[in-house]
């Protein structure tokens, strides 16, 4: 990558983190790389692009989980930078340990999914995989990276120092679409900890999601406590929410949808919320 053309908008830190992140990638010499389509896991991809060529492969894992919305942005994303993206078709469903909803929910979706990404790295003679974490998501209760860890699987954004802030500033400097893309998390994560995850309800929470953005709430999530839906946004947009043409759209809607009662979290949207529950 021809990073000179950055030297005006990025700080001589984050330049560093940059050039560190393209040698260790550079190093890797191939890889696979575990895509969802968010902030993080484009950013990787992007760069390992511009550094490997047709070296780096992009692999989704798709299931019940994973809005129609995303996958159409992740191919969009490889599509327009002529990257070779597989779509795998994964059902962490049939996993008991997945299904249950335990606090390790996270540890058999990822091994699930990079089990496949190491089938199809062997495939295309690719060596390595990697996935997308940054230094922030060592703060929170991420069980998924022990699968990560137990297959080996690489993690250059955090071997390069980097944080999401930093991701965002470099992606926007890079012009990519992805950069002030709201964080996200697959729709499993929207369950309380312990309540049977089934497509069903999945379905109930995609849909019910894509109703909120369509009415202008690009931040949000629908979090399911039974027959509940608890809905955050942040705290900017409650008023918005609870003014009475769209909280009595969005009511209807959800009930609709399945669910009993459609409440407000008046703390507002917060980036995994539901690990609260562990403590």
């Amino acid at each position: 990558m021809d990073t000179k053309r950055f030297n005006e908008e990025l700080s001589k830190e984050l330049m560093e983190k940059l050039n560190n992140l393209e040698e260790y990638i550079r190093g890797l010499g191939s890889l696979a790389v575990g895509f969802s389509g968010g902030v993080d896991s484009s950013f990787l991809l992007a760069v390992a692009h511009e550094v490997l060529g047709e070296k780096v492969i992009a692999v989704t894992g798709a299931d019940a989980s994973v809005p129609e919305r995303e996958l159409k942005e992740a191919e969009k994303f490889c599509s327009d930078r002529g990257i070779k993206h597989i779509i795998c078709r994964v059902d962490p469903l049939s996993e008991d340990g997945y299904r249950h909803n335990g606090p390790d929910r996270c540890y058999f979706c990822k091994h699930g999914i990079f089990s496949e990404v190491k089938k199809i790295a062997e495939e295309n003679g690719i060596a390595y995989m990697a996935e997308g974490s940054n230094m922030d998501d060592m703060g929170d209760y991420r069980p998924g990276l022990k699968a990560v860890a137990e297959l080996s699987v690489k993690s250059p954004l955090r071997e390069a120092k980097l944080t999401k802030e930093d991701i965002r500033l470099i992606s926007r400097a890079m012009g990519l679409p992805t950069w002030s893309k709201p964080a996200y998390a697959c729709l499993a994560s929207r369950f309380v900890y312990g309540e049977e995850i089934t497509e069903e309800k999945l379905h109930m929470i995609d849909q019910a999601e894509q109703f909120l953005i369509e009415h202008g709430f690009f931040e949000e999530r629908v979090r399911l406590h039974g027959n509940i839906a608890r809905i955050e946004v942040p705290a900017k947009d409650i008023t918005r929410l609870a003014s009475d043409e769209i909280r009595e759209a969005v009511y209807e809607r959800f009930k609709e949808l399945g669910f009993m009662f459609v409440t407000i979290d008046m703390k507002g949207y917060k980036l995994g919320s539901m690990n609260a529950t562990l403590h």
